[in-house]
């Protein structure tokens, strides 16, 4: 199955969009929106999410679609704390794990889409109940928790200072 041209420019914005996330959590540890890396994921991310209601493999409404307004959804509720509450510590909080819960949520489709594409000719999952992609979406849903639980412990510690 080959991409359209929506489904290439969604891809190509959507993978900035992720590395740009990773790069921030690196860096910063967390997707930071006070910060180029950050703004690239705000940005890329609500354009993914916006050219993925215009995509759909078997036709109408489905489950991707639900998960890109809950994606975008996240990352507007994020950048309205980061810019309105920019004093309140416990805005921080939910700023942070809204970023993280929309990073996470944005590898679901990812990984599906990945694995029953890639190698093109004889993908690696058979479709999204294959085995191996739900063992890979626990493994990520471990690193999620783990990093939001970090994300909180750095955060409180930075609030003790303050």
């Amino acid at each position: 199955m080959t991409l359209s041209h929506l489904g290439i420019f969604h891809t190509i914005i959507g993978l900035v969009a992720l590395v740009s996330a990773v790069i921030s959590f690196i860096r910063y540890g967390k997707i930071s929106l006070e910060h180029l890396t950050g703004k690239l994921y705000l940005y890329g991310t609500v354009i993914t999410a916006m050219t993925a209601l215009g995509l759909s493999k078997n036709g109408g409404f489905n489950a991707g679609h639900v998960f890109s307004l809950c994606i975008l959804a996240l990352v507007l509720t994020a950048y309205y704390l980061c810019r309105k509450k920019a004093a309140s510590k416990q805005a921080r909080h939910f700023e942070n794990f809204a970023l993280s819960f929309s990073f996470f949520l944005s590898l679901i489709p990812t990984v599906n889409e990945t694995f029953t594409r890639i190698p093109v000719g004889h993908p690696l999952a058979a479709g999204p109940t294959d085995p191996l992609i739900g063992k890979t979406l626990l493994c990520l849903f471990v690193v999620f928790v783990t990093g939001v639980i970090l994300q909180y412990r750095k955060q409180r510690k930075i609030n003790k200072l303050q």
